[in-house]
């Protein structure tokens, strides 16, 4: 944990014990289990507990008596498929909530057809519910740049991001906001929207996973639903994983979410062929190398 998030601030009017602070909010526990439950994302995470440590000292601040303006805390996540945008941003609903900057706590997340309507009249009051819904919480709008589709002049969502940018500023003490999706895309989207560009206080830019880091996803995914790989299912995933990454439409971690999804299918269909005899828990258990290479993947490759 950083250091200015345990350390104890002092000041000429008074003290303030920021680990009792910090043990108050339970904040550690939402950062440990980030840790547990996201492989590898390094700079997601110190980002993440930068942010925790800046209102934990904003907290400490007001409590003897300091200025301490509210932060802005709407944020952007740019990245690429699969790489736990959506956890983060329900990890951080979490620590705004127990540091006290929103009353909930909960994740709305929506994507511009929970917003934008198809006729006139019809946007606003979808995006008045969604905002409704959202507050005190925090609201993940998923591949936000579709709001804004230029290319069509009948097209209402502009009136959803208008809508959005009043609540941004105006509603800013109870609702965070966190838009995501590509990062060349968000930029392009942020250059057309500058006002919403200039809401948006943090940046966390979500790196791609290592071949590594995919190997100990798809481990950790197996292990959580009670099935292992033998060592030449571990051998065909280890070659599995460099062929999927370059191909196209790759989504990190929710590729090979997919991958093993179909090997468990594959090896579904294998044992039940044998099926006119008993099956011990090793056999239904394990994923075999010809439930991997059966995938289109290898024949592409």
């Amino acid at each position: 944990m950083n250091e200015s998030i345990l350390g104890e601030t002092r000041a000429d009017g008074g003290s303030v014990d920021v680990r009792a602070l910090l043990a108050d909010s339970q904040v550690l526990d939402v950062l440990e289990e980030l840790d547990r439950e996201l492989i590898g994302l390094k700079p997601v995470k110190t980002r993440v507990r930068d942010i925790a440590a800046l209102l934990l000292i904003d907290r400490a601040r007001k409590q003897i008596g300091l200025a301490a303006a509210a932060p802005s805390l709407h944020m952007s996540f740019t990245g690429n498929p699969g790489t736990g945008k959506t956890t983060v941003a329900l990890r951080m609903a979490q620590i705004l909530h127990r540091l006290g900057y929103v009353r909930k706590g909960h994740l709305v997340a929506v994507t511009r057809d929970d917003l934008v309507g198809q006729y006139i009249g019809h946007t606003a009051p979808k995006t008045k519910e969604i905002l409704k819904k959202a507050m005190g919480g925090v609201l993940f709008i998923d591949e936000a740049y579709y709001l804004y589709r230029p290319e069509n002049e009948r097209d209402y969502g502009q009136e959803a991001i208008e809508i959005l940018l009043q609540v941004m500023e105006n509603q800013r003490d109870d609702l965070v906001v966190i838009l995501a999706g590509y990062a060349d895309r968000m930029q392009t989207f942020f250059r057309s929207n500058p006002g919403l560009s200039s809401r948006i206080a943090h940046h966390v830019e979500f790196p791609d996973y290592t071949a590594g880091e995919l190997e100990q996803i798809a481990q950790s995914m197996l292990a959580q639903m009670q099935y292992r790989l033998s060592p030449s299912g571990l051998e065909a995933l280890r070659e599995y994983i460099p062929r999927r990454m370059g191909q196209p439409h790759f989504a990190n971690a929710r590729s090979i979410r997919n991958a093993l999804d179909r090997a468990r299918l594959r090896q579904a269909n294998r044992l039940f062929a044998i099926a006119d005899r008993n099956l011990g828990r090793d056999e239904l258990m394990t994923i075999e190398g010809d439930d991997l290479r059966a995938s289109r993947v290898f024949r592409e490759g």
